[in-house]
């Protein structure tokens, strides 16, 4: 990592043509400047930029990357950064990152446009992942610090982080540490020099002693602001995701287009109706159309009363709503076994008001190809002709509607454009049928399906299929034909052992699979162990990645054991252990976050066309969008639009979605917001006096 390079002292005239400000600005033209509401991403192709990118792509806030890979990259000067416009001077990019706090080469005329830009402008610098040592106001890390694996450690946000970026987290930052033999995350831990305008936002305890010492922190010097990064992370790692939010935030003073919410929904399929049980001995499921040898007997699971009254009670002491996908003839079966009564559908009913409801078809037909169950795995059947021979359109309807009138004849409150077909069949299912069922668009139009549940697994992009659009789904590697602990780790080992240890072979083939099992696990100890602690962490993933998709189980885990519960109570009482009250899980029903995934991409091909214009100038943020185009943006509390408060309030801020009407969106910034974020320095004012004197490369340090 190269050495930090000091700008030389500008004069007034020398700073004035380095920005490329009209002769005079300083002394006679006060017009505020123009801020762009644009990120630049200085990447060197490591993981710390290509996070922050992803981040800032996620949330929906636009970036331009200058790749310093590339040979055909621009240069960054005065030019690249700044330029007037409407006689007003116009800073292009409202904050900087780089990979370190100076990715190019000694005396780099680049560095110094950088730095003279940052200075006028006062545009702030994240330098992603960064040396410790003095020119950026800390101590090498033999002074106090350390330096080398992270993993394990519980980082912690400083009073200083929870008044400022980080405020939407409660206190604690963990490092992973899921794998004893590698190193996950490599860091420094540094103490700021004595007399250096810094304050730590997240720091963590030095090994060997009482010690805490910064990991995360703000460096004032020269007329610019540095947000220091000492551990090296990827987009991916939990302790980036929880402050990925923060570093954006610190970056755009929390003023930027896009915004990240956590969510987290979860649909259980087949209620009402039973699922078949898994088979030890056979290593299949009797019932399904791959187990066809004749000693494997068929088991069912059902729910019970019991059941519902403890999701009932479960719902009200977690503050969470799960979502039933019902199959209406699972009742209706039951009761022509059971002399006409049905305990499940009547205390499902009594207590239908507690729960969200979504139609999962009648008698979860495969909607799909006929399938030929002749052979295993199962194929297409075909015509004379060769043609695939596809499930009819009144078929699909016939499941379709036949279900919304039986869910409403029971008083379900359902919403009718909301659909998941059972296992995501209509849908295309590789290597058997590679497209969709042609007759499903026409399906879904002729009952006015607009939101239909898909497997993210296979189909991960939201996409139009007749009136619907797809809301895909992950699913939880907590299996549809499993009630029971034992149950699920007897096929959890069968899929991920290896064929000596009597396992399906999946991972011999597929040694890069991340699951496979070194050796098979416990079925008295292992699913609590070990799955779910696997399942909680993938999915919490996805709840701190500001991902709306939901997560799916069935009703087969709600009974028995009760399989899905310890996986949301790890889940939900480690994200609540980790925010703060003011950035509470969301969770939305199938249409809301089929919504939420179309706005997303509507504004994503928005930026992508160069359609949308935002800046800011003084305490007016001016977005300009085509008509119809859903605007959203990220401000701080006291915000107005209109004259009316902006949006709603979560994580400190507000944030929401705007419907342009082609004309420009004024949004007003609270005074305060104001004044915390700076104003561009003049260039008659700027200090480039070092507060951080240098300090001598200690022996065995090396940058």
């Amino acid at each position: 990592m190269k050495r930090t390079i000091r700008t030389a002292a500008l004069t007034v005239c020398a700073l004035i043509a380095a920005v490329g400000l009209p002769a005079g600005v300083a002394q006679a033209d006060t017009t505020t400047p123009r801020t762009d509401l644009r990120v630049l991403v200085v990447s060197d192709g490591g993981p710390a930029t290509a996070a922050v990118e992803a981040e800032l792509a996620g949330e929906g806030t636009p970036y331009t990357e200058v790749d310093l890979n590339s040979a055909s990259r621009p240069t960054i000067d005065a030019a690249f950064l700044s330029d007037t416009v409407d006689s007003r001077p116009r800073a292009k990019f409202q904050a900087v990152v780089l990979p370190n706090d100076n990715p190019f080469a000694t005396g780099s005329a680049e560095m110094a446009a950088l730095a003279a830009y940052e200075q006028t402008y006062a545009i702030p610098q994240v330098d992603a992942y960064t040396y410790a040592r003095p020119e950026v106001g800390l101590q090498y890390y033999v002074y106090g610090g350390y330096a080398g694996s992270l993993d394990g450690v519980t980082a912690g946000v400083t009073d200083a982080g929870r008044a400022g970026p980080f405020g939407y987290l409660d206190g604690s930052v963990p490092f992973e540490n899921n794998d004893a033999s590698v190193s996950e995350s490599y860091g420094y831990l540094a103490v700021p020099v004595v007399g250096a305008d810094f304050t730590t936002y997240v720091d963590a305890p030095v090994p060997g002693s009482s010690g805490r010492a910064s990991l995360v922190g703000e460096y004032r010097h020269d007329g610019r602001r540095e947000l220091v990064v000492g551990f090296v992370y990827n987009q991916y790692q939990e302790q980036f995701r929880l402050l990925a939010r923060g570093i954006v935030d610190w970056m755009t003073d929390g003023i930027h287009l896009g915004a990240s919410h956590s969510y987290l929904a979860v649909h259980v399929d087949d209620v009402f109706a039973a699922d078949d049980r898994w088979n030890s001995t056979y290593n299949c499921t009797p019932g399904d159309v791959d187990c066809t040898d004749p000693g494997a007997t068929e088991s069912t699971i059902r729910m019970t009363s019991a059941d519902v009254d403890y999701a009932k009670s479960w719902e009200e002491s977690h503050d969470f709503t799960l979502d039933l996908a019902y199959n209406g003839v699972g009742s209706e079966d039951y009761k022509e076994e059971h002399g006409g009564s049905d305990p499940l559908t009547t205390s499902l009913v009594a207590d239908k008001n507690d729960f969200r409801w979504i139609n999962h078809t009648y008698s979860h037909e495969f909607l799909g190809c006929e399938q030929n169950t002749t052979v295993v795995p199962w194929v297409c059947a075909t015509n004379a002709d060769g043609s695939t021979k596809w499930v009819s359109q009144a078929e699909i309807s016939g499941e379709i509607s036949t279900n919304v009138a039986w869910g409403q004849a029971q008083g379900l409150p359902i919403d009718t454009g909301e659909l998941i077909t059972g296992e995501h069949s209509g849908f295309f299912v590789t290597p058997q049928q590679p497209v969709d069922n042609p007759n499903l668009g026409p399906a879904f139009t002729a009952n006015g399906i607009q939101w239909a549940g898909s497997d993210n697994s296979r189909d991960p992009q939201q996409r139009q299929v007749g009136s619907a659009l797809t809301v895909p789904r992950y699913p939880l590697n907590v299996y549809y034909n499993a009630g029971t602990k034992a149950d699920e780790v007897d096929e959890y080992n069968y899929i991920y052992g290896s064929r000596a240890q009597g396992g399906s072979g999946i991972c011999d083939d597929n040694p890069a699979t991340t699951t496979c099992l070194a050796s098979p696990l416990s079925t008295t100890t292992g699913y609590d162990d070990y799955i779910v602690p696997l399942e909680s962490r993938q999915a919490l993933g996805h709840v701190l990645s500001n991902d709306p998709r939901p997560h799916y189980v069935h009703q087969s885990n709600l009974t028995e054991d009760r399989l899905l519960y310890p996986v949301l109570n790890s889940v939900l009482s480690q994200y609540r252990a980790l925010y703060a009250d003011n950035a509470p899980v969301v969770n939305l029903r199938q249409k809301d976050i089929g919504a939420e995934l179309q706005r997303r991409n509507a504004w994503k091909s928005a930026l992508s066309a160069g359609t949308v214009t935002a800046y800011r100038i003084g305490d007016d943020v001016t977005v300009q969008a085509p008509s119809g185009t859903q605007v959203t943006a990220t401000v701080p509390n006291g915000t107005t639009l209109g004259g009316t408060a902006y949006g709603s309030a979560y994580a400190g801020e507000r944030s929401g979605w705007t419907a342009s009407t082609g004309s420009a969106l004024v949004l007003t910034l609270p005074s305060a917001a104001v004044a915390a974020s700076g104003t561009a320095a003049s260039a008659a004012t700027v200090d480039t006096t070092s507060t951080a004197p240098r300090t001598t490369v200690p022996a065995g340090v090396t940058e």
